[in-house]
């Protein structure tokens, strides 16, 4: 059992949760982001500091951990969004293999899943002010596959990810690989506790290693909707995708 883990975007909106998902269940949680001032330390958490550009210190600060779970994100309004996603992505995959960890568990986008064979972010009414980060999430799954050194996992939420999904930790759930679920409304939106939950369920169960997966609750008998159906619920994601607190590094 992995029994130290460092979360990497420890104070963004994911982030908080695994930290606290993790000392529920009584890990060592390394806790890094780019101030830790505004990380919550207890026992069995350590607040670090770290920039991502920098791997060389950034591998030091991870070496000794059993894995790493990175939350890392810009933010979704930052203008550069797409080249700070992919460098520091990129910079975090690096690092963390100079670390000497092998188990490494990753956060992308809803954007890179498929419906009737379609890429949620190629879609004509995927929302301009997200897409820039969407794809380079999409382009960071690709890099990541081409990695043969790590165990690697990479994490899609549901769409509607954001403030709105908060409070509700059901630990009921099922996961899926390369499509979005929806519930009886239509929506694809899961609790971030939930979302937490189930990277530390996969984290402990070695799920999904060299793969990406989404999560899904068992008590929702969605169905897959069709891609013109899909996109009338973007607007809606925009405003909560664009509003969501995230770590920037």
């Amino acid at each position: 059992m992995n029994k130290k883990v460092a979360v990497i975007g420890a104070t963004g909106f994911v982030g908080k949760k695994v930290v606290n998902e993790l000392s529920s269940r009584g890990y060592e949680v390394n806790a890094i982001a780019r101030d830790s001032s505004k990380i919550e330390t207890k026992n069995n958490v350590n607040a670090i500091s770290a920039d991502v550009n920098n791997t060389e210190e950034f591998a030091r600060i991870l070496k000794g951990n059993d894995a790493v779970i990175s939350t890392f994100n810009p933010g979704w309004n930052n203008p550069n969004i797409y080249d700070d996603f992919l460098n520091g992505a990129k910079n975090i995959e690096v690092a963390v293999e100079k670390s000497g960890i092998k188990r490494f568990i990753t956060v992308g986008g809803a954007g890179s899943l498929f419906i009737d064979g379609k890429q949620l972010v190629d879609g004509p009414n995927f929302p301009a002010e997200i897409k820039p980060g969407a794809v380079a999430a999409r382009e960071y799954l690709e890099i990541l596959k081409k990695n043969e050194n790590l165990d690697w996992t990479f994490f899609s939420p549901a769409i509607e990810m954001g403030p709105q999904s908060e409070g509700a930790r059901t630990g009921v759930y099922r996961t899926d690989l390369e499509n979005p679920v929806f519930n009886e409304n239509g929506r694809s939106m899961l609790s971030v506790e939930d979302d937490a939950l189930v990277l530390v369920d996969k984290l402990e169960q070695n799920n999904f290693v060299k793969k990406r997966f989404k999560k899904k609750k068992k008590k929702s008998l969605s169905k897959i909707l069709k891609f013109k159906t899909l996109l009338k619920h973007f607007t809606l994601t925009k405003f909560f995708l664009l509003h969501q607190l995230v770590e920037i590094f």
